[in-house]
């Protein structure tokens, strides 16, 4: 079976399997999500996130090499090919969290509240986990990843549901697009950048208060236009400064206080 297939047939795998992991992880771990309920990860409407479906393809890459790392110690060897793998799923972390910010005026996760955090993107705690994440892959999938493709090889006409995938996907990519460009527009005119899941958490908010039906795959699908939650997240995000600002500048009275009183108590 060619490697474009391969591929093909890997990324619809990994997007499908971890929007269901992220979903559980919002649902039951995520600090982001305290009141433990069930949202739809991800920008896309549909059950899938394109990066992890990159990020399966990155390990099954990295996992079929043969002898990647010469060192005699197999333990070491392992390390190392873990640390590789997290490195590698770091770096397409960062490089779609960029360009959803520098392109699209958009912020999809917030790590800024975690300890060593670059930009707000990346972090140690997620890099581990990534790391983790591999290890399970090599130990726990890998193997059947490699017999999911060798069925795969015997049953090619599965590969008209994986072409089916793709024609949903593409439409639910345009969808997407459309909806970038208005949070785009909206944030370079307000020259802000918005947090994308405060302002599907914001329309769930909504939809509760109001009593009215939570659409799962479509949060925005409410009686209120986009752009009135555009606003009123603006004024949330211009609250959150005006706190974070007054909180730093008693935080700077407290210590100018301080030295004030040590200078007066040396006269």
């Amino acid at each position: 079976m060619n490697l474009f297939l391969t591929l093909a047939f890997l990324f619809f795998i990994g997007s499908v399997f971890g929007w269901v992991l992220e979903l559980f992880f919002r649902r039951f771990i995520s600090s982001a999500n305290p009141e433990r309920k069930w949202i739809n990860p991800g920008f896309c409407t549909g059950p899938y996130l394109p990066l992890y479906g990159a990020g399966l393809c990155i390990l099954f890459l990295i996992a079929s090499l043969e002898k990647p790392l010469n060192f005699s110690n197999p333990v070491w060897e392992k390390v190392l090919l873990f640390a590789w793998m997290a490195v590698c799923m770091t770096v397409i972390e960062y490089i779609a969290g960029i360009l959803s910010i520098k392109v699209g005026h958009v912020r999809l996760w917030d790590y800024s509240d975690q300890w060593g955090n670059i930009q707000g993107i990346i972090c140690p705690k997620f890099s581990l986990a990534w790391a983790i994440l591999g290890a399970a892959y090599y130990f726990l999938i890998h193997p059947h990843i490699l017999g999911a493709l060798n069925w795969l090889a015997q049953n090619l006409a599965f590969s008209f549901v994986i072409g089916m995938f793709y024609g949903v996907f593409i439409i639910d990519l345009c969808h997407s697009f459309h909806l970038a460009t208005k949070l785009k527009n909206f944030a370079k005119e307000n020259d802000v950048v918005i947090k994308y899941e405060n302002l599907k958490s914001h329309a769930l908010a909504l939809q509760e208060q109001n009593a009215q039906k939570y659409h799962f795959f479509r949060p925005f699908a409410t009686p209120q236009d986009l752009t009135e939650h555009l606003r009123e997240h603006l004024d949330q995000i211009r609250s959150e400064l005006k706190e974070d600002l007054d909180g730093r500048e008693a935080q700077a009275d407290l210590v100018f206080d301080k030295i004030k009183k040590r200078l007066d108590n040396k006269k």
